[in-house]
C-alpha cells in the first residue's frame, strides 16, 4: 500500500461542521428548525443529490439552484474564519510525504469549491491529483470515484488506502475493494461502517500510523 485516498469535507477539514451552520441559518431564514438526522443522511453526497432531499424533507418552495445559491453564499462567508484542519492531519500529511506515499483527494465536492479551501487551508504538501463532483458520473456510494483513483495512481484497487468520515464514502470504498478506513466526525459518529479495515478516532489516531507505517512525530 502506497496510495492513500483522502475525502475533504470533515476529513480533512471541518467544513461538516460550517455546512451544518449554513443548513442552520437556511432552514432559520424559513422557520424550520434543523434535523440532524438528515443532515447524515446528505453527508458525503453530492449537492445535486442532498439539496433535493433537503428541499423534499421540509417541503420547501424553493428551487434547488436556489437553495444551492444561497448555501454557497453562506458558506463562503463563513469559510475564511471558520476553515480549520481535522487533528492530525498536517502531522500525517508530513508523515507521508517522508514515506513517499502517493496522495489524492476524491471528495463529492465540486473542483471550485476545493480549489478555494485547499488556497485558504495552504497547506504544506501537494496531492498527486484532485477527484471532484465533476470527474465521475455516479456519486459516492457507487465506487466509481475510487476505481478511477485507483487508476490514475496506477495501482490495484486493494493497495490504495481510502480515508473517510461518511457512511456512504465508506460504503463506495469497500464496494471499490480499497482498504477503507472509516474516521468519523462529531456529524456521524452514530454512523455504521460495515466491511471496513479500519475503525479509528482521528486522522492522530496511532492505530492509523501503525496501519500506514509511518512514523508521526
Amino acid at each position: 500500500m502506497r496510495a492513500v485516498a483522502f475525502d475533504l469535507d470533515g476529513l480533512m477539514f471541518n467544513t461538516e461542521g460550517i455546512y451544518v451552520q449554513v443548513a442552520e441559518l437556511l432552514l432559520e431564514s424559513r422557520g424550520r428548525t434543523l434535523d440532524m438526522q438528515l443532515i447524515a443522511q446528505m453527508m458525503g453526497r453530492p449537492a445535486r443529490i442532498a439539496i433535493p432531499m433537503l428541499i423534499d424533507h421540509y417541503g420547501l418552495t424553493d428551487s434547488v439552484e436556489q437553495i444551492a445559491q444561497e448555501t454557497r453564499t453562506l458558506f463562503m462567508e463563513l469559510l475564511p474564519e471558520r476553515l480549520q484542519p481535522m487533528p492530525g492531519l498536517l502531522e500525517l500529511l508530513e508523515a507521508l510525504d517522508r514515506n513517499r506515499w502517493l496522495k489524492a483527494i476524491t471528495t463529492s465536492s465540486g473542483r471550485a469549491y476545493v480549489e478555494r479551501v485547499l488556497e485558504l487551508a495552504k497547506l504544506p504538501t501537494t496531492f498527486d491529483f484532485l477527484l471532484t463532483a465533476e470527474d465521475v458520473i455516479n456519486g459516492k456510494p457507487d465506487p466509481e470515484i475510487y476505481l478511477t483513483a485507483a487508476s490514475r495512481f496506477g495501482v490495484a484497487p486493494t493497495e490504495l488506502v481510502v480515508l473517510e468520515d461518511s457512511e456512504i464514502g465508506c460504503r463506495a470504498a469497500v464496494a471499490a475493494r480499497t482498504q477503507a478506513v472509516a474516521i468519523p466526525g462529531p456529524h456521524n459518529a452514530n454512523a455504521q461502517y460495515p466491511n471496513v479495515a479500519l475503525r479509528v478516532e482521528s486522522l492522530a489516531d496511532e492505530c492509523l500510523h501503525q496501519y500506514l507505517g509511518v512514523a508521526v512525530a
